[in-house]
């Protein structure tokens, strides 16, 4: 029994050490690629010290299931890895990917088992920087339990200031649901026997040989580029700095105080609204990850990503939904929710009579009656795109019409006040 326990002992030794050389031979190369990684959101498993605890102190003191004590650890097959071997898994990371490129975390968190608000900021931040992937190779193992794997996917990620796709591997628990479909479980709180099982996954020669290709690979790339660690440290960093400022500012303005109350008897809005000059928004600012467009469509080709605060010149903001705005001595198009003003002016007497001639020769009055919305439309508290929102109303919604004017706009009666909405999106 002895000598079979010594036996084991040295073959694990034997494999530490042959990790440990490889580790200090690639030290160089292994660093930069754990910061590829680490420019995305960090899925290896981890153990939560904190939430191990809880569960530790609510159990039964009994050795568990599959522990050493009762002999019965869970056997780690020697089988070779296999290359795209599953579709499904394919399917599974091939949109987590894509979902990771576009930012779009209401996808991300639909595959992964856990994804928490600043999680989620971080992916929206590392999105502006990514441009897209490819090369997506997934190779697996049998997991530790029924229907699950072990995931070890390589793929090249192509960031806008760098000119080159960068090469970096990642490891995945996957696993399924009660559906029997495919997810990523990154909730941080798996047993020890199944982290021990991943890390002798982990030691096995082909998946070693994996991470050789993988170093290979990107040490090409630095002999080629020796500032290619030096791009990678500075993308990290920035994406930190980012996301810890933005975390920063949420919490002073959640720390902040409520707006104070309106004094007894001062004017209301209404009451204002006709002495008040029209405001018009000149200046927009991104409140959002969002993509910037050529045109006023989200299947239309990507110029760019507007980062949180950045300031844009508003050239239009159209009924649809979508914002003109000036990008790069150009023309582009930013979706109007992800905006806020950023810098106003008082509109000329000139431009406030040019607004009120055609409404004053509006024609074609309908009352009484009802108009359809055709498409997603803004409800505006005058016949202006530049005057206030109310609300945006959809396809399919009725509205009280009071009068189609002349100028393509439409009179409608809203929350028992007038307001107006564009009548190319009402009939």
């Amino acid at each position: 029994m002895n000598t079979s326990n010594n036996t084991v002992l040295e073959f694990l030794k034997a494999k530490f050490d042959s990790l440990k050389k490889w580790m200090v031979r690639y030290s160089k190369i292994v660093l930069p690629i754990i910061l590829v990684v680490c420019v995305g959101l960090t899925i290896v498993i981890a153990v939560q010290a904190n939430k191990r605890k809880v569960e530790q102190e609510k159990a039964v003191v009994a050795p568990d299931e599959g522990s050493e004590e009762d002999g019965t650890l869970i056997k780690v097959p020697d089988v070779p890895l296999e290359q795209d071997a599953v579709p499904e898994i394919n399917e599974l990371f091939q949109s987590y990917y894509t979902a990771m490129v576009e930012g779009d975390t209401d996808t991300m968190s639909n595959l992964l088992s856990y994804l928490n608000a600043e999680e989620i900021l971080r992916a929206k931040e590392t999105s502006r920087y990514l441009e897209a992937f490819s090369s997506l190779e997934v190779y697996t193992k049998p997991g530790p339990k029924d229907k699950t794997y072990i995931a070890y996917v390589y793929v090249d990620l192509k960031f806008y200031d760098y000119d080159k796709p960068i090469p970096g591997m990642r490891t995945y628990y996957v696993c399924t649901n009660e559906e029997d479909k495919f997810y990523i479980n990154n909730n941080g709180i798996e047993s020890d026997e199944v982290l021990r099982y991943i890390r002798e996954l982990h030691l096995q020669e082909d998946v070693i040989d994996l991470n050789n290709k993988v170093a290979a690979d990107y040490n090409d790339m630095v002999a080629e580029d020796g500032k290619l660690p030096d791009f990678l440290v500075a993308l990290n960093e920035e994406i930190e700095k980012n996301v810890g400022e933005t975390l920063a500012h949420a919490e002073e303005n959640n720390n902040s105080g409520e707006e104070p109350a309106q004094e007894e008897g001062a004017d209301t809005p209404e009451e204002t609204e006709e002495t008040e000059p029209e405001v018009v928004v000149t200046k927009v600012k991104a409140i959002d990850v969002v993509n910037i467009r050529t045109s006023d469509s989200e299947t239309a080709d990507k110029l760019g990503k507007a980062a949180v605060g950045d300031e844009f010149e508003l050239l239009e903001e159209k009924g649809n939904g979508w914002s003109k705005i000036r990008y790069n001595d150009g023309d582009a198009y930013i979706k109007s929710e992800f905006l806020e003003p950023s810098e106003t002016q008082a509109a000329s007497n000139e431009e406030q009579e040019e607004e009120e001639e055609p409404q004053q020769a509006a024609a074609s009055a309908t009352t009484n009656g009802t108009v359809t919305v055709k498409e997603t439309v803004k409800i505006r508290k005058g016949a202006s795109t530049n005057s206030d929102q109310l609300a945006t109303v959809y396809a399919g919604d009725k509205l009280e019409v009071i009068m189609k004017q002349a100028d393509g706009w439409t009179k409608i009666k809203y929350d028992g006040n007038t307001a107006y909405v564009k009548s190319d999106y009402v009939e």
